[in-house]
């Protein structure tokens, strides 16, 4: 179809009274109502006052990609290892399908040590030391579910909404919704660790049918914090400037005669990725922490690791990025090998982890800012409280995909500290009361925002599009 002709059939109806001329009734009347598209056009990051009152700024996601065991974390289940060995009844998997495990598996229950811990008495494993020293921060979910037992639906559907390709993100939904508050760096920032991306990929942090300029740019905590942010050989930053300055009257004259968003988030991220030159290599910068800082999140300054990215995470935070996502690969605990043991395989994983997420907590605490910052740990689904088939007869301990019960927590702004929301049935098979599906988290994440998830949404194909779908409640009891 030819250019022009294509810009007519998408063109809106704003678009043509704006275009009707200077003195119409139409440009009159939206005078005042495109301030804001114009400004938005001009810097789709332009900070934006939340619709209600927010708890929290900012959010720090630590998503654990491949399901942790909850039933070895945070999930007490005294009755389920009275009956370790036992076959699962009838009564709680018929028609049920799991991912590995076929016909009657045998109950497995925690080869952990469970113990209280804070003013809240939160039960938690031996596995996890470092979580226990900040209990009294935490928001323990124990009642979360969802419908997807594979790995790229499942992290698709928390992050996405959907668990097919195609939809924006939740930190892109809350860059759109809010801006930034820093002009030199990323509204949204990604981080990994452990070598692998999560199994949902990139659609994870992307944007689907929103303009692109509120994607998660990925960051690396060696090498060059962002690929090609340095000037290629032969070009300095004056002639980097001239090459901008043309290539943005370019993009602006194009955008004057088409009118495509595209064409403007163009120009915004050629910008940005300039201004990211000067501040990003700093803020990634960690050696220029302290020794005791570094020694407490256990991070290595010039190497990659989760301990690096969750420091990196508060200097992101401090300098202004709203959203920031960590990814861990490494948590898919089938017990196929040693590293999958949910014995000394968790315990293995989880000192590379709760060390530096508690430490996180506390370097937040200490700097003023946690009481507006939330943070969410967890993964995309929990792990059946039974032994996976395929492992089931060897001498490795781990359980298998299981979408229907598990836990994770939230710490920070606008959320009960040293609190335990929800059960799970004595077996851990189902959820017992406080359901909450991955649709009410997202719900209350925007909540803590300042933003009704019902009403922050996008026009796609005809259709008002949102986060979380048409499904999603606040969970008001965990809030404070």
């Amino acid at each position: 179809m030819h250019p022009r002709l294509e810009h007519l059939q998408h063109q809106t109806r704003r678009q043509f009274l704006r275009q009707a001329g200077q003195f119409s009734l139409g440009a009159v009347a939206l005078e005042a109502l495109v301030a804001r598209s114009d400004a938005s056009e001009v810097n789709p990051f332009a900070v934006r006052s939340a619709p209600a009152r927010a708890k929290v700024k900012r959010v720090v996601y630590l998503h654990m990609s491949g399901g942790p065991p909850h039933l070895d974390l945070f999930d007490y289940k005294p009755e389920l290892v009275k009956r370790s060995g036992q076959d699962a009844p009838d009564s709680v998997i018929k028609g049920k399908t799991f991912a590995f495990t076929s016909g009657v598996p045998k109950l497995m229950g925690t080869p952990r040590t469970f113990t209280q811990h804070g003013e809240g008495g939160i039960w938690m494993s031996d596995a996890v030391p470092n979580f226990q020293s900040v209990a009294d921060e935490l928001c323990v979910i124990k009642s979360m579910y969802t419908e997807q037992f594979n790995h790229a639906p499942a992290e698709l559907l928390l992050f996405t909404g959907s668990p097919r390709q195609g939809r924006p993100s939740m930190g892109s939904w809350v860059t759109y919704g809010l801006g930034s508050e820093n002009a030199n760096l990323p509204g949204f920032v990604v981080l990994i660790s452990s070598g692998v991306q999560p199994s949902g990929g990139q659609s994870c942090w992307g944007t689907g049918f929103i303009p692109s300029v509120f994607q998660g740019v990925q960051c690396r905590s060696k090498g060059d914090p962002v690929l090609y942010v340095s000037d290629p050989p032969g070009m300095d930053r004056a002639m980097r400037r001239k090459t901008l300055d043309a290539l943005r009257d370019l993009n602006e004259s194009q955008a004057s005669e088409m009118g495509h968003p595209e064409t403007a988030t163009r120009i915004a991220q050629y910008e940005l990725a300039y201004r990211m030159q000067m501040s990003v290599p700093e803020v990634m910068d960690i050696s220029k922490e302290t020794a005791p800082v570094l020694s407490d999140y256990g991070a290595v300054p010039g190497e990659s690791s989760f301990a690096n990215n969750c420091l990196l995470a508060r200097r992101l935070l401090e300098q202004g990025v709203r959203f920031v996502h960590l990814f861990d690969w490494g948590w898919d605990f089938h017990g196929t090998n040693p590293a999958e043991d949910v014995r000394n395989g968790l315990t293995e994983k989880m000192k590379r982890t709760d060390k530096p997420v508690a430490a996180l907590i506390r370097d937040l605490r200490q700097r003023g800012l946690l009481d507006d910052t939330l943070i969410i740990w967890g993964g995309e689904f929990g792990r059946t409280p039974f032994r996976e088939g395929r492992t089931a007869g060897g001498g490795v301990l781990g359980r298998d995909h299981f979408p229907d019960a598990y836990s994770l927590f939230l710490a920070g702004g606008g959320v009960k500290g040293g609190f335990s929301y929800g059960e799970t049935d004595d077996l851990g098979f189902n959820v017992a009361t406080g359901k909450v599906h991955v649709h009410d988290l997202q719900a209350t994440i925007l909540h803590l925002l300042g933003i009704d998830h019902e009403r922050l949404t996008y026009r796609f194909q005809g259709r008002d599009f949102r986060l979380t779908d048409v499904h999603g409640h606040v969970v008001n009891d965990i809030l404070t």
